[in-house]
């Protein structure tokens, strides 16, 4: 039997990306690995589980039997890889070899941990799949007070999402506005103030200095003496790309698994998509690009080498208190910001010398103006 095509991962780049070889290629052996439970979900929807009143079994879409089925494919759960050889094209789980044609690493991203001193550490929570969120969900039911650590994209989604699930909602983080890699000033403080009047509570400048259990539930103890009584913690920090295997294979990495535009990295038949990919010097964190990875990626394993385009990649974010759409400035353009509009409904476009637009952010009805202004983006990689 000739070696399978083996995609370690089935979050959206995996299952995504077994979707569209499979379109292509119904016949080739296909072994997908993951380390969790296999089920087919949208990672976004995590933010979106209390406003929708589901739980981790409400947002799976199919079981792990059903996409082995689907896919044609064998699909291995709670399996952890330990090695990768690609002088031999074989990795390893524990001591067993398992060879493959092409290698797809598709393991994703992980959260980034902040060392928090104190007797409850236990009960912060990082929510970055749907065993992450089914863990959250237990320890939350009964309770109310929620600690929210980073405001940034995930930290201000998880903070609507739960404040419309009835919880009593604090954020905390060192800045001064919510998403300050994402968001000029006006129209972060539009969804700010969104967020406030569903109850949620902003705390930005202090970091999070200890986490104490009290009779009442937990204190936190804020860096600048304030103390904040809650029952659990949510940690919405960061993501930083999963490399450390691909680094001790040998491979390239960066920020991420560094892969050129047809998404090999630096081994022949050792591929990289999703977050944990850095694609021609960029790591992008969203759906878009990993959905354009997909395709683009089926094609070159089914024998048709494609590189990937990337065209404008506008972001909605999932604050429907004050709906959002960003397209952040490509990285290394510089430009103006002008604003318009006021309350609720701001247009924020960001230009370059030249009057070229290079980027937006849009909230409240300026969303409506998204396609309009797609039209006048530039291609992230042409």
């Amino acid at each position: 039997m000739p070696a399978p095509v083996v995609i370690i991962g089935t979050g959206l780049a995996g299952y995504n990306l077994a979707r569209e070889f499979r379109k292509l290629d119904a016949d080739t052996p296909l072994l997908l690995i993951t380390a969790d439970d296999g089920r087919s979900y949208s990672k976004p929807m995590l933010s979106t589980g209390y406003g929708k009143n589901k739980d981790a079994d409400g947002l799976s879409m199919a079981s792990p039997g059903a996409m082995a089925e689907q896919l044609n494919a064998e699909i291995r759960t709670h399996t952890r890889i330990s090695g990768i050889d690609p002088g031999h094209q074989r990795l390893w789980i524990g001591e067993e070899s398992v060879a493959y044609r092409d290698l797809i690493l598709a393991w994703g991203a992980q959260t980034v941990k902040v060392p928090v001193p104190g007797d409850a550490s236990e009960l912060i929570f990082p929510i970055n799949d749907l065993e992450d969120y089914a863990r959250f969900r237990a320890a939350a039911a009964g309770k109310r007070r929620v600690l929210v650590l980073g405001v940034g994209l995930i930290g201000c989604e998880f903070a609507n999402d739960m404040a419309c699930g009835g919880y009593e909602i604090e954020l905390v983080a060192p800045c001064e506005q919510i998403m300050p890699t994402l968001l000029p000033p006006a129209p972060a403080k539009a969804v700010q103030t969104a967020l406030e009047a569903l109850g949620v509570r902003f705390h930005l400048g202090p970091v999070l200095n200890r986490l104490e259990r009290t009779e009442q539930g937990l204190a936190a103890h804020l860096s600048d003496g304030r103390v904040i009584a809650c029952d659990l913690v949510v940690s919405a920090i960061g993501l930083r790309p999963r490399t450390d295997l691909a680094a001790a294979a040998g491979l390239e990495v960066n920020r991420g698994v560094v892969v050129d535009r047809e998404l090999r990295t630096s081994h022949a038949n050792i591929y990289a998509l999703g977050d944990c990919a850095e694609v021609d010097g960029l790591n992008l964190l969203y759906v878009m690009p990993l959905m354009t990875c997909a395709r683009a990626l089926a094609q070159t394993l089914a024998g048709n080498p494609t590189a990937v385009k990337y065209g404008p990649m506008p972001v909605t974010v999932k604050t429907p208190a004050c709906p959002l759409v960003v397209s952040p400035v490509p990285h290394g353009l510089q430009g103006q910001w002008s604003v318009e509009g006021e309350g609720a409904d701001i247009k924020a476009l960001c230009r370059d010398a030249n009057g070229a637009l290079l980027g937006y952010a849009l909230t409240g009805g300026a969303v409506l103006e998204k396609l309009a202004l797609n039209k006048q983006l530039p291609a992230l990689l042409a």
